[in-house]
């Protein structure tokens, strides 16, 4: 059987995008709550937030280096597979992507190593500055990579020369209206990862401490704080530690949840206009109207309306969604698909790039499970992922977790929750736009656009993309477990493991400075949890 280029091409880049960004979002919405936590010790000196700093630190610097090394693949992916498509946008991605690379990697990195080993070589005020420079940056560079994204789902700010697609205006490109609807969208979907994070982990320790008999509840159902000097970092502190970050990823996650609905409606409008066919497929409307499908079935892969049935709907939401109000009817996929095909041709042409693909149908329509059920489960999963957030402040509002087993087992696994909606975003936006590559600009440039089946490399056989999909998979599956074990590892230590020192406390006739690592005094133990309480 004759392997498809395009379609293991396609594959290849899809499974080591999706790996590439779980790191991502983790990065970018841990890195804001790290500056709060290292700012509260800055200003205040107690050891809780010395404590908050060092672990999520941690945890922080692991999933940035396994974004670096999973993201350097990515690049190698456009000459090795997609050599035909960086032809065609090399010279408007080349901005973006440099921009990313020296005024926002590279930064990041600076000031990311000054941050790792500035601790007790710079002055606290000046290593915090480090620690908001790398999250800053991590920022921008989000925000350089959405805009190329971006500008295939809504190319502007070129022309098209001599078959490709030349960079006219620079400052079009980087104020696409799509780029920042979508950055500000990722951004809080981010901090819902590093909300989520956050809350699953610490209900992890403070489950953990009752489970080990350290603290307790009275009749009242209060906690009972308790310490185990046995236990490296397990006083009082440490209750006071994870209780105060669980309540701090609760309040981001349901705060980053409301930005995310808000950011997500704004992006939806801009959808409706500038790709239509791919909200139509997301809402499984067939047909013109007002409706909003709640539940549309049909058979696996559905590439036809003749395929699927809608089975519960709410009139005037799909308008909402789309235009502001619940009277305009909005264009379905049977009116969308005629109009497609009068701009764009009914086949591909008949031309060598497009390999075997050339004379055949274009199939417009993406596959609808994949777009409708990405869209739900985007918005599902991070409704779950708020709900438990919600949950958790309600839960604690007596200072500790519920003793029970499979609620912290629930509680760290919805941490996967905020991942998964994110995944599922992407995979919607991504396999929304076929069978374009890059996506015409239908409001006012409809030259500029590429078929998928045009960008992949034509010198490229499909035995040497699957070759190269099997040794991506073992490195990434590699590199999974490495994660996987360091992340486990540290979190297990609890804060022992972002503070060695914990495991030596000093003795009551050798205290270390104040705000110094290691320093577990009784009266700031006692200080930290009635302002804990009161919290």
């Amino acid at each position: 059987m004759e392997l498809d280029p395009l379609l293991i091409a396609r594959w290849q880049f899809g499974i080591t995008t999706v790996y590439h960004y779980w790191m991502v979002p983790l990065t970018i919405g841990l890195g804001p709550i790290l500056v709060g936590m290292q700012a509260r010790w800055v200003r205040t000196g107690r050891e809780i937030y010395l404590r908050m700093t060092k672990f999520w630190g941690k945890i922080f610097l692991i999933n940035f280096i396994m974004g670096v090394a999973t993201g350097i693949v990515q690049e190698f992916q456009f000459g090795l597979a997609w050599s035909e498509y960086s032809r065609f946008v090399g010279d408007v991605f080349g901005a973006p992507l440099a921009m990313e690379g020296m005024l926002a990697f590279f930064f990041e990195s600076i000031f990311l190593g000054l941050w790792i080993f500035g601790w007790d070589r710079l002055p606290r005020r000046l290593h915090l500055f480090m620690l908001c420079g790398a999250v800053l940056a991590s920022v921008l560079s989000a925000y350089f990579i959405i805009v190329a994204n971006s500008w295939m789902q809504h190319p502007v700010g070129a022309e098209l020369i001599d078959g490709r697609a030349v960079l006219t205006d620079i400052v079009a490109v980087l104020t696409n209206n799509t780029a920042l609807a979508a950055f500000a969208h990722a951004i809080c979907g981010a901090a819902a990862v590093g909300a989520g994070v956050v809350v699953g982990v610490s209900w992890y320790h403070l489950w953990r401490r009752r489970h080990d008999g350290i603290d307790t509840v009275d009749a009242t159902g209060r906690v009972v704080v308790g310490q185990a000097p046995e236990i490296a970092g397990r006083d009082r502190l440490d209750h006071s530690m994870w209780l105060r970050s669980l309540r701090i990823g609760a309040v981001v996650g349901i705060l980053a949840f409301g930005s995310v609905a808000l950011t997500g409606d704004e992006l939806g409008k801009l959808m409706y206009e500038q790709q239509p066919l791919k909200m139509a497929s997301a809402e499984g409307a067939c047909h013109t109207g007002t409706s909003f499908s709640v539940l549309t079935i049909g058979n696996l892969g559905s590439e036809s309306c003749d395929d699927i049935t809608t089975v519960i709907e709410i009139p005037g939401i799909l308008s909402f969604l789309a235009k502001g109000d619940f009277t305009t009817d909005v264009p379905g996929i049977n009116d969308l698909l005629p109009v497609y095909q009068a701009l764009y041709g009914e086949t591909y042409p008949d031309d060598a790039a497009y390999g075997d693909y050339a004379g055949q149908e274009i199939d417009y329509l993406p596959v609808l499970e994949v777009t409708y059920w990405g869209f739900r489960f985007m918005i599902g999963f991070g409704a779950a992922a708020a709900g438990v957030c919600v949950l958790t402040l309600w839960l604690t509002r007596k200072g500790t977790v519920p003793a029970s087993r499979w609620m912290m087992r629930l509680a760290v696994l919805s941490i996967g929750a905020s991942f998964a909606a994110n995944t599922a975003g992407w995979v919607f936006t991504e396999m929304g736009r076929q069978p374009f590559v890059v996506v015409p600009n239908q409001e006012s440039n409809n030259a500029i656009f590429m078929f998928t089946a045009a960008a992949v490399s034509p010198g490229v056989s499909g035995g040497e993309l699957l070759f190269s999909v099997c040794a991506f998979t073992v490195l990434y599956a590699t590199m999974l477990v490495v994660e996987l074990f360091l992340m486990v590892r540290y979190v297990r230590g609890g804060a022992a493991s972002g503070m060695p020192s914990l495991e030596h406390p000093l003795d009551d006739d050798h205290h270390a400075p104040p705000g110094a690592a290691g320093t577990s005094t009784a009266s700031k133990e006692g200080e930290d949890y009635v302002l804990e309480s009161a919290f």
